[in-house]
């Protein structure tokens, strides 16, 4: 029996293992175009360019893939007239209507915390936009984490030296030519 068997009989979060069968499902629910899409057929049947009207920003491929994939996974029927020009109906199936709750509780969450989301973007963005300091030591010792950073001092002309890790290196004495080290 596989780990996805065992964790299913126990209510387990079976689809975060890469070989469970419902993983291929959640990549479907995950595409914007095709939850977009299914959401457009929620008011009913749809030919292509009316449907492509509808979703603002799609390009022809990109609406004729989500397309193909809802079909293929038994969400959207195809049906082809035998007019000429040939005309072709996209809309929902059973399945494909059963989604539909989802889609509704997505989209109000989304217009409920729409601002909230932007703000936290906004301020990561700021964040991550501001020049980034360079650690510089304390004395001579390398800051821990959590303690307050000195600013580096100013210099015109010089070179920062190269940072490494752990105290620093203590600048070697003058040699005096009379004074022998002994080892």
């Amino acid at each position: 029996m596989g780990t996805c068997d065992d964790l299913r009989q126990y209510g387990g979060a079976h689809a975060y293992f890469q070989t469970c069968p419902s993983r291929p499902v959640l990549a479907l629910l995950t595409s914007k175009w095709a939850l977009l899409t299914v959401g457009a057929l929620q008011q009913g049947p749809l030919r292509f360019n009316a449907l492509r009207r509808r979703l603002d920003g799609v390009t022809q491929k990109m609406l004729t893939q989500a397309l193909r994939t809802l079909e293929r996974d038994g969400l959207v029927t195809r049906t082809v007239y035998p007019t000429i020009p040939p005309k072709v109906v996209y809309e929902l199936t059973e399945l494909g209507h059963s989604l539909t709750g989802l889609l509704t509780a997505i989209q109000d969450w989304s217009e409920e915390h729409r601002d909230e989301v932007l703000a936290a973007r906004g301020t990561y963005d700021r964040r991550a936009a501001a020049e980034v300091e360079p650690v510089r030591p304390v004395g001579d010792q390398w800051p821990v984490a959590g303690s307050p950073v000195v600013p580096p001092p100013t210099r015109t002309g010089a070179a920062a030296p190269a940072c490494t890790p752990g105290p620093l290196p203590r600048p070697a004495a003058p040699r005096d030519a009379s004074v022998r080290l002994s080892s």
